[in-house]
Formats: structure tokens, C-alpha cells, sequence
């Protein structure tokens, strides 16, 4: 089951004009402490689309690359570059230290155990070498949630923040950390950037998905898989994001916003791409539980209001075939009813940035975990 509650979406890929060697480092909070027997799961393709989509879309193959080593360690209380000295433990790949990742490939790496001190940081580690100028390995770019740090060369290794520097929007990681548990439930919260906890406090996890999993019992398993830029035509186009929904047992839908406001897609286009992604999820589980969230209020006017209006009506209409639940988002965030395009101002990131601040993450959680009942 899912070790974090760390959004592990890709939506960048990255380039450059000569190959190069470099050390990713991230310091995540485990949902559970002590004695883990972990594996690591990852992806070498592009979730979502980011932007216009002229650099990074969906379904974009990485490139060859290779993971010249990779290690866990005890992060300690304080993220700043470094690892507890002697707690590195190297992860391997049927039973080889690095490994060579092909175009599209997905691959698992061999189990490992380790013990994470109670309050402190998991650090992941690995140093990577892409094998060709130009695109090489998916990651996500976005105003990173956790604390990361890179290095040149091989860094890997060390335990000292020596070399490491803070990461600007560059979040290299595995597509899915996961811990061996009795799992009662296995739930994938597919959205964008709201989902993922874009514009909330460093380390906080004070991001609505986050925020639901700390009401949850550890038996439950939560995937975040929000994308900043994240598009319903992402999802339901069928490929490398909405098979990672696939894997769950319950899938936690919050699309639209970009769809609207980005990419300017009518209410009727979004509703059929929301369309097609319940089908393609239920075409695969039948038993699978789909929950179905209004589009969270973004401060849309005129015709993207209209567009958002429409949307949610049939939302809250259950005009989605399939659909087992629907949970009301946007109620949650909106102003009276006069004015309830508009997000309620204590919610807002800034004063000119609709994205939900950790109080709306509150806000939502405490709705949603009253609303969904025991159920996990």
C-alpha cells in the first residue's frame, strides 16, 4: 500500500543538450513509522499535460536513462540536505545496484526493509544519468510541497548535504512508494493541481487529499496522483495516469478546473471526457467504487463560469453513468450563493490565486470524512 500522501504524478519531462549525470534527494513523510518492508514502483512516462502542452503532455515516453544508484535513509526532524550518517540502505533492481530504464518502461524495484524513526523524514536518494541529449526522465514540476535537494554527479551516496542545493520545482521521484500492510482498501485521489496540494506550506501536508488520509485508518490505502495543469482529457485518454487510477480500489475523481480554464473546453467536452474516464475505470473493475467531485470553485466568469455551472449541475445530477457517489467541492468552497463562482477569500492561496490554502484543506477534509462515513 502506499507509503505517502505525496502526489507522485508526472507532468514535465526533462531535456537538455548534452547527457549529464545529477542527484535527486526528497524528504517525505511516511504514513506509518518503524519497520517497513518497502518496494518502489516507477513509471517512465508523462502522466499529464503541463501548460499548452508544447514541451509536456500526456502519455509522453521518457527517454533511456539510468539510475546509477538509489538509497532510503533516515531524514531526521530537520530537511536540510542531509542524512542520518550510517542509515542508508541501497535499493536494487532484480538484484543489480543500478539499472538501465528504456523508453516507456515501468518497472518495480526489489523489496528492502527499513525502520523510520517515529517523527522523522524518509529520505529517498538516487543518482540518475540520462544516456542522450534530449528528453530523458518524467518528473513533476510545480511549487514543490516537500522539501528536495540536488546535486551534481554522483551524490547519491553521501550522507552530508555537501553539494546539495534546494530544488526550484523539480520533484524526482518514483511513481509509487509503497510499504507491505493488510490493506482494507486501496483509494487513488486522481485530480490536478488542487488535488495535489499546489500553493499549501512546505512540508504542511495540509492539502485537502492529506488532510482526508490523516482521518483514515492506516488500513486504508491513499495514492495521490494529483498533476498540476492535470486535464480530464488527460485521464481519459486512456494511458500512463489513469492505469495508475486503475490499480485501486476506489478511484476519488477532481477534474475540470484546467479544462475549463485552460484549455477552454466546453461543459458538454468535459462531461464526456469525465464520461469516458468512469467507463474506462469501471470497463476495467466493475466492483470498483467511483466518487465523483464537483469542479472546485476557481473564480471563473462569463463563459468559463457558465461552462463550470453547467458542469456541476449534471455532476450533481449524476448525468455521469457509473458514478457511485458524488461529493460536493465546490459547496464547500464557495461564497453565498450570490456569488458562489467565487472561492470564499480565507480559502484562497493569495489574494489574487484561487488555488485552496491549507484552511480549504481543512474545510474540505473535515466535509468529506463526515460525508463519506465509515467506510475505510
Amino acid at each position: 500500500m502506499s507509503a505517502t500522501v505525496l502526489s507522485t504524478a508526472k507532468n514535465f519531462i526533462m531535456t537538455s543538450d548534452s547527457t549529464f549525470t545529477h542527484s535527486y534527494r526528497t524528504y517525505i513523510k511516511p504514513r506509518e513509522y518503524g519497520k517497513l518492508k518497502m518496494k518502489f514502483w516507477c513509471s517512465n512516462n508523462v502522466d499529464s499535460t503541463w501548460a499548452d502542452g508544447s514541451v509536456s503532455r500526456a502519455n509522453l515516453q521518457g527517454g533511456s536513462w539510468r539510475i546509477e544508484a538509489a538509497y532510503i535513509a533516515d531524514g531526521g526532524k530537520h530537511p536540510d540536505g542531509s542524512v542520518v550518517s550510517g542509515t542508508q540502505v541501497p535499493l536494487t533492481y532484480d538484484s543489480s545496484f543500478s539499472k538501465l530504464v528504456i523508453p516507456g518502461e515501468m518497472f518495480w524495484s526489489d523489496a528492502l526493509t527499513f525502520t523510520v524513526p517515529e517523527g522523522n523524514y524518509l529520505a529517498f536518494t538516487w543518482t540518475i544519468t540520462s544516456m542522450a541529449a534530449g528528453h530523458s526522465f518524467p518528473f513533476n514540476t510545480e511549487g514543490l510541497l516537500v522539501s528536495a535537494y540536488d546535486a551534481p554527479g554522483h551524490a547519491a551516496v553521501q550522507a552530508s548535504s555537501d553539494l546539495y542545493h534546494k530544488s526550484v520545482n523539480c520533484l524526482v521521484l518514483p511513481d509509487f512508494i509503497g510499504y507491505e500492510r493488510a490493506c482494507a482498501k486501496r483509494i487513488a485521489f486522481l485530480g490536478d493541481s488542487i488535488t495535489q496540494g499546489v500553493r499549501t506550506r512546505l512540508d504542511a501536508y495540509e492539502y485537502w487529499a492529506a488532510r482526508i488520509a490523516e482521518g483514515l485508518a492506516h488500513s486504508c490505502s491513499v495514492w495521490n496522483i494529483g498533476s498540476g495543469w492535470a486535464r480530464a482529457y488527460d485521464a481519459a485518454s486512456d494511458g500512463a495516469w489513469l492505469y495508475k487510477a486503475k490499480q485501486s480500489d476506489e478511484v476519488v475523481i477532481a477534474l475540470g478546473v484546467n479544462d475549463i480554464g485552460t484549455a477552454g473546453r466546453s461543459a458538454v467536452q468535459v462531461l464526456d471526457d469525465l464520461q469516458t474516464i468512469v467507463a474506462k475505470l469501471k470497463q476495467d473493475n466493475a466492483a470498483m467504487t467511483i466518487i465523483l467531485c464537483t469542479v472546485p470553485t476557481f473564480n471563473f466568469t462569463d463563459s468559463q463560469e457558465l461552462a463550470w455551472r453547467q458542469v456541476n449541475d449534471s455532476i450533481r445530477q449524476h448525468a455521469i453513468l457509473g458514478i457511485d457517489r458524488v461529493f460536493d467541492m465546490a459547496e464547500v468552497l464557495s461564497q453565498s450563493v450570490s456569488n458562489d463562482n467565487l472561492l470564499k477569500p480565507a480559502y484562497m492561496a493569495s489574494g489574487s490565486d484561487p488555488h485552496p490554502n491549507g484552511e480549504a484543506g481543512l474545510a474540505i477534509a473535515d466535509a468529506f470524512l463526515s460525508w463519506y462515513g465509515n467506510n475505510c
